[in-house]
């Protein structure tokens, strides 16, 4: 068995606020801690979680208060982040094998691939688009 997952920010702000995906995001986070496993995520995890915690405060869908106290608990979570060089290059493309508008999400694809582990995503274009090409792809709300 393979003792570390990647998670995507998708996945992360679900766990942080209150939203469609929150129960199933914090159940799996807890099965995880539970069974000591490895949580990996791409260095630029912190960029894209804080950057999407404070669009939902333009949006109005939570206050300023409680994105600073999310992002406090962010910063708290056993999460190892992985910088390695040669990701840019698989994300790049992997970018292009699956005509992404960026590279962001292919660089959790990278992390999963580099590792041999499961990605989990509460991001549905991401999913839909790589399901069925990589089994390591996890949609948040799966039973495994």
């Amino acid at each position: 068995m393979n003792r570390a997952v990647c998670i995507d920010a998708s996945a992360i702000v679900a766990l942080l606020t209150t939203e469609k995906f929150t129960a199933p995001a914090t159940a799996r986070w807890k099965t995880w801690i539970e069974d000591d496993l490895r949580i990996l995520a791409p260095a630029l995890l912190g960029y894209e979680v804080t950057s999407a915690l404070y669009r939902k405060v333009l949006r109005t869908a939570i206050h300023p208060e409680d994105c600073q106290a999310a992002l406090q608990q962010f910063v708290e979570m056993d999460i190892e982040y992985i910088h390695l060089p040669e990701l840019h290059l698989k994300a790049n493309t992997l970018a292009k094998q699956f005509n992404r508008p960026n590279t962001y999400d292919a660089h959790y694809l990278a992390v999963a691939d580099h590792f041999s582990c499961p990605l989990w995503t509460a991001d549905e274009r991401l999913f839909n688009t790589v399901r069925g090409k990589f089994d390591w792809i996890k949609w948040i709300e799966e039973i495994d």
